[in-house]
């Protein structure tokens, strides 16, 4: 049986839960005996990020003949130099004046997004022609609409969703437009299943959707029960850690700044400390800079072992606006750090149980009085991290695995 994994964008080079979990499922398909291929339609070279098993195809389909339209990129000059900054401004009212010709020729934004849709689903069609694949797996909902915009095929499409389905298709988190959204959701009646992170999940899926629904959570690598941290161990400092992409829009790690630097003073021996990369990191600094914290406030980087950066902490706080399946939350609960995330956050209140493994705060306040809780009292943390190690026992990656070939088997052909 030969499964096609599709993403169209982001696989080549790229470090996120969606690249993390396609590549988990390709090994393991390619384990089970199944002939595995990942294709993907990006304007770039590389290779994938996580380790990939050598029997698993990685096929690129971008093609430079491939037609496509764009605006061009808006600059502001940002120099001195008064010849530079005519040229620029010359510059500049020519590239308006050309995306506005463009847009009027295209209908609009949406006919230019439609038109090089149609060209990219074009090529999809004939990639899978020739490839005949007896099952596809989109790993997001956007690669779902490409591949079958203006298509047909007998062939079984299973999605992979990796947040709420109803982020995929509404404008609830950023502007979508009404065209945009309609094509989404039409999109859905093409999926033969589509696997969702949790239960409550299948709530939030459109009314296009007639295939069948299975929760199949992320798989989290197991800690075993004598490698979790000791919260009653004497130490001198202690670390409360965020592990994410340092993106205010969703991971706001600005509020865990806020929250910190209101207990900062009362606790000395406690810092906080960010493990991630992301374009807002100038602007965190610049708010620590602001608050007179920044010997308490520490941005690492990026790390390749988040697991040994959380055993060397004793806090998680994760005050994310949206998640799907948080991998870093799930990953800090398996060490046994307990946690701290907001009540209206999805995924987050899948996970944390309040006052089992964690708090779950209703606002900034909140969260707060929680950490402060949590702080101040080891013996909390140490009941609530061992709690919060157990629950995570049932997404090891054997279960989840069984449960994906349980799934899939059912579209193999006699």
């Amino acid at each position: 049986m030969k499964i096609v994994i599709i993403q169209v964008r982001g696989f080549l080079n790229g470090s996120g839960g969606t690249e993390k979990i396609g590549c988990y499922l390709a090994n393991n398909l390619a384990k089970n005996n199944f002939e595995v291929e990942i294709a993907t339609n990006e304007h770039t070279s590389g290779n994938p990020f996580f380790p990939l098993d050598e029997m698993v195809q990685i096929t690129n389909i971008f093609d430079k003949q491939h037609i496509q339209k764009h605006l061009l990129d808006l600059h502001n000059y940002k120099g001195k130099n008064p010849f530079s900054w005519m040229c620029h401004k010359v510059v500049k009212k020519y590239t308006k004046l050309r995306n506005k010709i463009l847009l009027k020729k295209m209908g609009g934004i949406d006919g230019l997004n439609t038109f090089n849709l149609s060209h990219r689903s074009q090529a999809w069609n004939k990639y899978i022609i020739a490839a005949k694949p007896d099952l596809i797996i989109t790993m997001n909902i956007g690669s779902l609409l490409e591949i079958t915009y203006e298509n047909n095929y007998e062939i079984p499409i299973i999605n992979s969703v990796n947040g709420r389905p109803d982020y995929d298709y509404s404008d609830l988190l950023w502007y979508r437009s009404e065209n945009e959204m309609r094509l989404i959701k039409e999109s859905y009646k093409n999926l033969a299943a589509i696997q969702v992170l949790f239960d409550s999940y299948n709530n939030y899926l459109p009314d296009t959707f007639t295939g069948q629904a299975v929760t199949i959570s992320n798989p989290v690598l197991q800690v075993n029960d004598s490698e979790i941290i000791d919260h009653c161990k004497e130490k001198e400092r202690f670390k409360i850690i965020n592990v994410a992409s340092l993106v205010i829009s969703c991971k706001q790690q600005d509020i865990a700044i806020s929250v910190f630097s209101g207990v900062a003073n009362k606790y000395l021996n406690w810092d906080l400390h960010f493990w991630g990369i992301g374009n807002d990191l100038e602007k965190l600094q610049n708010q620590v800079k602001v608050l007179g914290i920044e010997d308490r406030v520490f941005f690492n980087g990026f790390t390749s072992d988040p697991l040994e950066k959380m055993r060397e902490s004793d806090l998680f706080i994760f005050p994310s606006k949206y998640e799907g399946f948080p991998l870093a939350l799930v990953e800090a609960m398996s060490v046994g750090l307990p946690s701290v995330g907001f009540e209206t956050c999805s995924g987050v209140n899948e996970l944390i149980e309040h006052t089992a493994n964690g708090f779950l705060a209703k606002d900034e306040n909140a969260m707060r009085e929680s950490l402060e809780v949590l702080m101040t009292n080891k013996n909390l943390r140490q009941q609530m991290g061992i709690i919060a190690h157990e629950m995570v026992k049932k997404y090891n990656e054997k279960d989840i695995m069984n449960k994906w070939l349980d799934l899939i088997t059912q579209f193999r052909k006699n």
